[in-house]
This record gives structure tokens, C-alpha cells and sequence, in this order.
């Protein structure tokens, strides 16, 4: 009995090197797809004067969150160049952006399918279970066999470590619109589409927020995880800290991460409020099916309304 052991770990690695043997050519090509939108992104926010970031990052802060967001902003990304960690800071939040737009666009239509779809839920739910408990690590190995040492692996290990939140509060804010309103809409003829589109989506759109707040919250715990694969940025600065036992540099750096995440999750989360413009106008998307709510309860009143002789 002790001879007993199932050879799992060989099967999974004996796919792993079918599929880089025969399709290496597709691997190739999504990491220079990867690779070319991190160094877009960067360029774009390494490239301008420390101030130009700035003065972005505190209107994006004022026209979400008010003036005292924005001093706030001001104040941190001023620590961050006081430190010396400006452009590491650059370089991982272009990382972060780019693994959490990937994981958005990935999350949110599979959120929807399984909203939809009672037989897509029962499938990807243990998956995304599986995603979630597996620990962080183990997603760097294949992601080095596949994509080879660089920013690449990191973007990829991020990107499946940061969907799940996005895929389940998608399908939960989903499945949480009052079902009236669709009847509502489906009353009026309108397509399952524009149901969606008009009326479940922006209903379902601060508990979105919420999963895509998550998502860019888990991606920036991938950042130190990601300095171990050779994507630089304030992760590399962490492991190099870690390597050589300095305090000093370890916590510059992760001061900055902290920074930078403090900002981001304010921002996203203020997305879904009505205090300001930004936050007004998402919340505009989320009153219009109320019109059509009004509209519907107003039918059968017409409806029976005696006819004059």
C-alpha cells in the first residue's frame, strides 16, 4: 500500500510539455502581445515628467472622490519620488493595469455567461475554486515553461489569480437584479441584448465595481510574486530587500505598493457612488431602468381604461 501513488504531478507535466512542444508558435505570439502592452503602458507613464502623472492621478482623484482624495494622492505619490521609487512604481502599476484590464475582459463575460446560464455556473464555479486555493506559486512554473523568464509569466500568473472575484461578483449582481424590471423590459419587446445592456448591467453595476476592485486589489498582491519571475518594478526591489536582508529598501518599496494600492482601491470603489461628477454619471446609468419600471406599471392602467362612447 505504501508502494501506492497516483502519478498526477508527471501527467500534468507531460501535458505541459505537449502543449509547448505543438503550440509553441501561439505562446510565442501572446507573449509579444503581453509583452508590447506592458511596454506601451509604461512608456506611457515613464516616459512623461513626474509632475504630468501627478497632476492626472489628482484629477482622476478630485472627480471621484473630491478634494480630499486628491491632496491625499498628491501627498502619497510625492513619498513614493521622495523615496526613489517612482519609476518602480511606474513599472509595476503599468503591470497591474495591464493584468487587471486582461482579467476584466476575461471575468465579466464569463460572469455573464454564468448569470445566464445555470449549466456555465455548475462548470466554472469549481474552477474558479481551484484558482483561488491553489497557492500563487504554483502558477509561475508552467508560466515560466510557457512564456520564459520576464514581465510576461508575472502578467499571466496575475491574471489567473486576480479573475475570480470578477467572474463571481459579475454573475452575482446579475442574478440579483430584480426580476420585474427584466420582465418589465421584456414586456416592451426589448432583445435579451438590450436587457442586458440597458437595464441588468447598470443595475448590476456597483457589485461589479466591487469585483473589479478586487481584481486590481489581488493583482497588486501578485506584485512581489511577480519580481520573483524577473517582471521588475517595486516586486524585484521587495526580493532584492529579502535577498540582502535590508529593511531600509523593503520597506521603501513596500510603502509604495501600499501607496499605490490605497489609491487604486479608493478610486475604483468611489466608481459606483453619486457624490461626484464621475460617480454621477454612473449612477445616471443605473436609474434609467427605473423609467422603464414606471412605464411598465403604467400599461395595464391604460390598458383598462374605459372608452368613451
Amino acid at each position: 500500500m505504501n508502494d501506492f501513488r497516483l502519478p498526477l504531478g508527471t501527467i500534468v507535466e507531460g501535458f505541459i510539455d505537449y502543449i509547448t512542444e505543438t503550440f509553441g508558435f501561439l505562446f510565442d505570439f501572446i507573449r509579444a502581445v503581453f509583452k508590447g502592452a506592458f511596454e506601451l503602458v509604461d512608456v506611457l507613464l515613464v516616459s512623461p515628467p513626474f509632475w504630468v502623472i501627478i497632476v492626472v492621478a489628482a484629477a482622476l482623484a478630485y472627480f471621484t472622490r473630491g478634494w480630499k482624495f486628491t491632496l491625499g494622492t498628491v501627498a502619497g505619490l510625492l513619498v513614493i519620488l521622495g523615496v526613489d521609487q517612482w519609476e518602480n512604481a511606474m513599472d509595476t502599476l503599468a503591470l497591474v493595469l495591464v493584468a487587471s484590464i486582461l482579467a476584466i475582459v476575461f471575468s465579466v463575460p464569463l460572469g455573464i455567461l454564468a448569470a445566464k446560464s445555470k449549466v456555465a455556473s455548475r462548470i466554472i464555479k469549481p474552477i474558479l475554486d481551484f484558482m483561488q486555493t491553489m497557492p500563487a506559486f504554483v502558477y509561475l512554473i508552467p508560466a515560466l515553461i510557457l512564456f520564459r523568464v520576464g514581465v510576461v509569466p508575472g502578467i499571466v500568473a496575475t491574471i489567473i489569480f486576480a479573475m475570480a472575484p470578477g467572474v463571481r461578483l459579475t454573475e452575482l449582481g446579475i442574478r440579483g437584479v430584480d426580476h420585474e424590471v427584466v420582465e418589465a423590459g421584456q414586456a416592451f419587446g426589448a432583445s435579451p441584448w438590450r436587457i442586458l445592456r440597458q437595464i441588468q448591467l447598470p443595475l448590476a453595476m456597483p457589485t461589479i465595481m466591487a469585483g473589479i476592485n478586487q481584481v486590481i486589489m489581488l493583482s497588486l498582491s501578485m506584485v512581489v510574486i511577480s519580481g520573483m519571475v524577473g517582471a521588475g518594478g517595486l516586486g524585484a526591489e521587495v526580493v532584492a530587500s529579502l535577498n540582502r536582508i535590508d529593511v531600509a529598501l523593503g520597506f521603501e518599496a513596500g510603502l509604495a505598493v501600499v501607496i499605490l494600492a490605497i489609491y487604486l482601491d479608493r478610486l475604483t470603489a468611489a466608481l459606483g457612488t453619486g457624490g461626484t461628477p464621475l460617480g454621477r454619471f454612473f449612477g445616471s446609468l443605473r436609474r434609467r431602468p427605473r423609467a422603464v419600471v414606471a412605464a411598465a406599471d403604467d400599461v395595464p392602467a391604460r390598458t383598462h381604461e374605459p372608452v368613451a362612447v
